[in-house]
């Protein structure tokens, strides 16, 4: 087999489709977020960010800043390993105790990233509970998705945010140990899932919840610590995921729960167990954010007013956006080829940076851009969006609002 041409023609084949990613050269600079300086041709200019998933601009605090700064000077770069090679660091501990709290739980476990905490606690889990089925909302992460293929325990569909199918297909399963997982913010669409109610018909049936907060810690609750905490239903979810590198700005990923569920996913997740852990720098910078954002609802509040100013200026100008009650906006536009040259004119001709959303990560017709606005979007920032936006949505001739599919 001729592998370099094999290679060659798949990539070919996805720049047909419109599908193949092509990602921009920024350079952050701490201070001035969402401005980022955006590389191309031996030129640098400034671009505002307007797709990040640091959604609240933690990764500049200075709180954060400092404290990885600090730990750094005082204990070096990296972990030397494994936690079991390299031992616990006092950074290490104090954040899992840290994120416990905040979720209310007994104990939570660090991983490497996000993706990595759902790989492996659901691959853990759905492997090493006999007999066990796992029941997954069908709009679930792809790190959901490859947690569960890799446990090969039997799975069910379920259709999205459908307590009531939930409901008749727990009861179908019988009475084999049954793991609900599903998230709280789906973060394509924006929407959330029906907590309450999935949470209830999981403890009529006796199943183990697991929620993916990544896209919500931070961001809802009293103290950040997600939907869940919003709805004062953290008590009774068995398993809350969630990740540092979104609104709490830094990188990582955690799970919390009882000490005996977190303890068993330590002791028997090869995704634990033989991945070096994050840097003591990052434990530490990690803990300065999730602290200041219990303390803090600043953020909070100014990033859902950004999002409220954001989604009413598109209303005006008959700009299609699904709704939602979250703080994404996706913007749609339908063609991958239209999706990609939006985006890259956008970039520039006028400074905005916002990557284009197209199949896998979206089913095809509904590629979009996704729009995160945050508290240090100024109302110059928002104004130049939405006059570029409603430009090329008459330049690209993509239908406006009266399409049936957004708000």
């Amino acid at each position: 087999m001729d592998f370099q041409a094999f290679f060659q023609n798949s990539l070919e084949a996805l720049k047909k489709e419109g599908n193949y990613r092509v990602f921009a050269d920024l350079e952050r600079k701490c201070g001035a977020f969402p401005k980022a300086g955006y590389h191309r041709d031996g030129t640098v200019r400034d671009v505002t960010v307007w797709c990040s998933n640091d959604y609240l601009g933690m990764g500049q605090h200075p709180d954060v800043v400092a404290a990885m700064v600090a730990s750094v000077q005082s204990h070096g770069t990296g972990a030397g390993g494994t936690r079991n090679i390299g031992g616990n660091t006092v950074h290490h501990l104090a954040l899992e105790q840290e994120l416990a709290q905040l979720h209310n739980k007994e104990s939570a476990l660090l991983f490497t990233s996000g993706y990595v905490s759902n790989w492996a606690a659901l691959s853990t889990l759905g492997s090493k509970i006999p007999r066990a089925v796992i029941l997954s909302d069908e709009k679930n992460h792809a790190s959901m998705i490859e947690g569960i293929r890799h446990s090969r325990a039997d799975k069910v569909l379920w259709k999205h945010n459908d307590w009531r199918e939930l409901d008749r297909k727990l009861a179908a399963v019988g009475d084999r140990p049954k793991i609900v997982a599903f998230e709280s913010v789906y973060s394509m669409d924006g929407d959330t899932a029906p907590i309450r109610e999935i949470v209830e018909v999981c403890e009529a049936h006796g199943a183990l919840t697991y929620i993916d907060e990544v896209h919500a810690v931070g961001m809802y609750g009293a103290h950040g610590g997600g939907l869940s905490e919003a709805m004062g239903l953290a008590d009774r979810i068995d398993l809350i995921e969630g990740t540092l590198g979104k609104a709490f700005g830094v990188v990582g990923g955690y799970i919390t729960g009882s000490k005996a569920l977190t303890d068993f996913i330590r002791s028997y997740a090869s995704g634990f167990i033989f991945t070096t852990a994050l840097p003591p720098a990052v434990a530490a910078a990690a803990t300065a954010s999730v602290r200041h954002l219990k303390a803090s609802s600043d953020e909070r509040a100014a990033q859902k007013a950004a999002v409220a100013k954001v989604r009413a200026r598109l209303d005006r100008a008959a700009i299609p956006h699904l709704a939602n009650d979250s703080h994404i906006i996706p913007v749609m536009i339908g063609d991958p080829v239209k999706c990609k040259m939006v985006s890259d004119i956008l970039l520039q001709d006028w400074g905005i940076y916002v990557q284009p959303i197209n199949y896998p990560t979206v089913p095809k017709g509904t590629e979009r851009l996704r729009i995160t606005p945050g508290p240090l979007h100024s109302d110059a920032d928002i104004d130049h969006l939405v006059a570029a936006l409603s430009a090329l949505m008459q330049q690209c001739a993509i239908a406006h609002k009266q399409n049936n599919a957004v708000a």
